[in-house]
C-alpha cells in the first residue's frame, strides 16, 4: 500500500490495522482485542494478549537461526574498548542476570533502577528486568544525587544497578558518591546495590549492601521468561522538568513491542540482520526505543557507542563508526551534526571513511534547521530525514516512512503524520485552524500503540498535563502548522512563541534565518521582556571554528538578514556572539532557562544540563548586553 492508503487504513479502522501488526511479535496468548478502555477511560492496546518483550528481543531469534549474528557492537572511544556480542551470548548473559535478580527477590511488577553509563551491562540489566516482568527505570548516568533520589522515592525499587563511574571526554564521573548521597536522601528502602566495577574508578564495597556485577551474575540459576499481560508496564522513564517532581512516563509491553517492530520496517526501512545505530544514550527515550528494544525486536544489530560526536577523538567520530560497522541507518540529533559542522565545516573528515553502506540518516530531538540539512545533504549520498516524536509516544509521530513510500521532503518539515497519528492544529479556543496557520499541535484520540497510558502513580497529573486542555486530544506542547500539501512543520515548544507588540512569532522560524548565515554553527533565539512591545527576540550565536569576523559585522548582517526574511515586525535588534549554548545532556538547547536569565527571573538550574557553568557565562553575557 502507498503512504496515503496505509494512513487512511490506520485512521479509519485503527483496531483492525493494529491487530494485523500484532503478528510482528510472538504471543503466549494471541490478542483478540485490539483496543479497549481501562477503568480510567484510557485506550489500552491488546488488553487480552500475553507475551514477553525479552523473549521477542532475544529467545526467538536464537531459536530461529540468529544465534551467531551480532546483536550488539559495543564501541567505546573513551576507554578504547570494542566488543561484538552475538544473540546467543547476549541471551546467556541476560538469563544469568535475570537469575541474579530473582535470587535477590525481584519478580513481576517490581521496580529496578538502572543508573549506568553506555556499557553492555546496562542493556543486559534492562532485558533481564523485561525477562522477569519487572519494571526498569533507567536514570541517566551522572544525574546529581537529588535527581536520582527523587526517582528512587517515586519508583520505590527493590534494588539499584549501577557502575563505579561514567567517562566523559576529559573526566571521570564517579558514580558511587552520587549513589551513596541519593540513598541517604531518598524515602525508598533499597536493600541491594549491584555495582559494575570499571578500571577507571575502583570500588570500595559496602558489605551489607553492595554486590559486584561479577558476583551478581553468578548467584542465581538462569531464568526463563515470565509471561506478562500486554498492558503490564515494561518501564518507567522520568521526563526531566526544570522544577518539581519529574513525570514518570509508563510504557506497556505489548503495544510498545508491536509499534517499535512495525516502525523499524515502515519508518526506517530496515530488515533483520541490518546494522542500526541510534547515536543517543540509554537514559533517554531514543536509547530505550532504538538502541535497545526496536533493533533487537527486529533481529538487527545495534551499535552501543560510548563517545561523543566530537573530541572522541575528533569531528570524524560518527563517520568512523558508520564505516567500521557498516551501519545501514543512523539516527542522531541535529545538535550532534551542528557540533561536527562547527569543528569541520568542510566535512573533510569524511575523506577517510567509506559511507557507501549508509542508506538513510534520521534526525530528531529538536527541529532540523535547513542550513544543517543542506550541509548534510552536500556531504553524504543518502536521504537526510527529519522526524518528530516525544518521550511520551516512544516512536515517531511524523516522518518520512521509507519502508512504505518515500515522500518528497520539504526543508524544515518533519514530513507527514505517520499511520496511527491524527494530527490537528488548534487555536487557543480549541478550534481547528486552516492550513498554513500556526497553533497548538495536538493528536486526536485514540493514540496508537506505545503511547503512554498513564504517569507512574499520578494519573490525575497525566490527565491534567496531556488531555484537559483540549478534551479528546493529546496536547503535545509543540506549536506548528500543516501546509497545503499536508506537511507538518514543528516550530518549537508553544512557550517558544513570542508576542512582539501583538504579533505572535515563532522563535524556530527566526532561528532558521540566523542559522542560514555562513559563519553560524548553531544558535538560539529567545523572547525577552520589553516594556514597550511586551517581548522582543534576542539571538545568541556560536560561530564555526576558524571564522574570523568582527562581532559587529555578524550582528549587522544577521539583523539585516532577519529584516529581509521576516520584516521589521520581528524587532530583531540584539545579537550576542557566545562560545557555547546551555544544553541538556541529550543536546537540546535550554531556551526557557535562557529566557529566564535574560528577564532576570528566578529559575532552577535544570537537572539535565550538560555543564552548569555555562549558565554563569550566559548571565554575564546577557547582563553586559542589557546594560549597553
Amino acid at each position: 500500500m502507498s503512504y496515503l492508503e496505509t494512513y487512511q487504513a490506520a485512521r479509519d479502522n485503527p483496531a483492525e490495522f493494529w491487530l494485523g501488526r500484532a503478528a510482528l511479535i510472538e504471543w503466549s496468548v494471541v490478542p483478540s482485542l485490539a483496543i479497549a478502555e481501562d477503568a480510567a477511560g484510557n485506550e489500552r492496546w491488546f488488553a487480552d494478549g500475553v507475551m514477553n518483550t525479552c523473549f521477542n528481543a532475544l529467545d526467538r531469534h536464537v531459536r530461529d537461526g540468529r544465534a551467531q549474528q551480532a546483536a550488539i557492537y559495543y564501541d567505546s572511544p573513551v576507554t578504547g574498548a570494542q566488543e561484538t556480542i552475538t544473540y546467543a551470548d547476549l541471551l546467556d548473559r541476560v538469563e544469568r542476570a535475570a537469575g541474579g535478580l530473582q535470587h535477590l527477590g525481584v519478580g513481576r511488577g517490581d521496580r529496578v533502577i538502572i543508573y549506568m553509563p553506555m556499557v553492555p551491562e546496562a542493556v543486559i540489566a534492562m532485558l533481564a528486568c523485561a525477562r522477569l516482568g519487572a519494571i526498569h527505570s533507567v536514570v541517566f548516568g551522572g544525574f546529581a544525587a537529588p535527581e536520582l533520589a527523587v526517582r528512587l522515592t517515586d519508583a520505590a525499587p527493590k534494588l539499584l544497578i549501577t557502575a563505579t563511574c561514567g567517562i566523559e571526554v576529559d573526566r571521570v564521573v564517579h558514580y558511587m558518591p552520587i549513589v551513596d548521597a541519593a540513598l541517604e536522601l531518598t524515602e525508598a528502602t533499597v536493600n541491594h546495590v549491584i555495582v559494575l566495577e570499571r578500571p577507571e574508578s575502583p570500588l570500595a564495597l559496602k558489605a551489607e549492601r553492595d554486590l559486584t556485577w561479577r558476583s551478581f551474575m553468578q548467584i542465581g540459576e538462569p531464568a526463563v521468561c515470565t509471561p506478562v499481560a500486554a498492558t503490564d508496564p515494561l518501564y518507567i522513564l522520568y521526563t526531566s522538568g526544570t522544577t518539581g517532581k519529574p513525570k514518570g512516563v509508563v510504557r506497556d509491553n505489548g503495544g510498545h513491542a508491536v509499534a517499535l517492530a512495525w516502525s523499524m520496517s515502515a519508518v526506517y526501512d530496515v530488515k533483520p540482520g541490518d546494522v542500526f545505530w541510534a547515536a543517543s544514550d540509554i537514559g533517554w527515550v531514543v536509547g530505550h526505543s532504538y538502541i535497545v528494544y526496536a533493533p533487537l525486536l527486529m533481529g538487527c544489530t545495534t551499535v552501543l557507542y560510548e563517545g561523543k560526536p566530537v573530541k572522541t577523538p575528533d569531528a570524524a567520530a560518527f563517520w568512523r563508526v558508520v564505516s567500521d560497522y557498516r551501519v545501514r541507518v543512523l539516527f542522531a540529533a541535529p545538535t550532534a551534526f551542528r557540533a561536527i559542522r562547527k569543528e569541520d565545516p568542510a566535512g573533510s573528515g569524511l575523506a577517510d571513511y567509506d559511507l557507501e553502506c549508509l542508506q538513510a540518516l534520521f534526525l530528531a530531538g529538536e527541529r532540523l534547521d535547513p542550513p544543517t540539512l543542506g550541509w548534510l545533504e552536500s556531504l553524504i549520498d543518502c536521504p537526510v530525514i527529519d522526524h518528530w516524536w516525544q518521550t511520551e509516544t516512544g516512536w515517531a509521530i511524523a516522518g518520512n516512512p521509507l519502508g512504505i513510500e518515500r515522500l518528497e521532503p520539504k526543508p524544515g518539515s518533519a514530513t507527514k503524520p505517520l499511520p496511527g497519528y491524527q494530527i490537528e492544529i488548534l487555536n487557543p479556543e480549541g478550534l481547528p485552524l486552516p492550513r498554513g496557520e500556526q497553533g497548538a499541535v495536538v493528536i486526536k484520540r485514540p493514540l496508537p500503540p506505545s503511547c503512554l497510558p498513564t504517569l507512574w502513580r499520578d494519573h490525575d497529573r497525566f490527565e491534567a498535563a496531556y488531555f484537559n486542555t483540549f478534551p479528546g486530544y493529546y496536547l503535545t506542547g509543540d506549536g506548528g502548522y500543516v501546509d497545503a500539501d499536508g506537511y507538518l512543520f514543528i516550530m518549537g515548544r508553544t512557550d517558544d512563541v513570542i508576542n512582539v507588540a501583538g504579533h505572535r512569532l515563532s522563535t524556530g522560524e527566526m532561528e532558521e534565518v540566523v542559522a542560514a548565515h555562513a559563519a553560524v554553527a548553531e544558535c538560539a533565539v529567545v523572547g525577552v521582556r520589553d516594556g514597550l512591545k511586551g517581548q522582543v527576540p534576542v539571538g545568541l550565536v556560536v560561530l564555526k571554528d576558524g571564522v574570523e569576523v568582527a562581532k559587529t559585522t555578524i550582528e549587522d548582517e544577521l539583523i539585516q538578514q532577519m529584516r529581509a526574511a521576516i520584516g521589521p515586525v520581528a524587532s530583531f535588534r540584539r545579537v550576542l556572539v557566545v562560545n557555547r549554548l546551555p544544553k541538556t545532556r541529550s543536546g537540546k538547547i535550554l531556551r526557557s532557562t535562557l529566557r529566564a536569565i535574560a528577564d532576570g527571573t528566578p529559575y532552577a538550574p535544570p537537572s539535565t544540563i550538560e555543564d552548569p557553568a555555562v549558565l554563569d557565562e550566559m548571565t554575564a553575557v546577557l547582563a553586559q548586553s542589557s546594560s549597553r
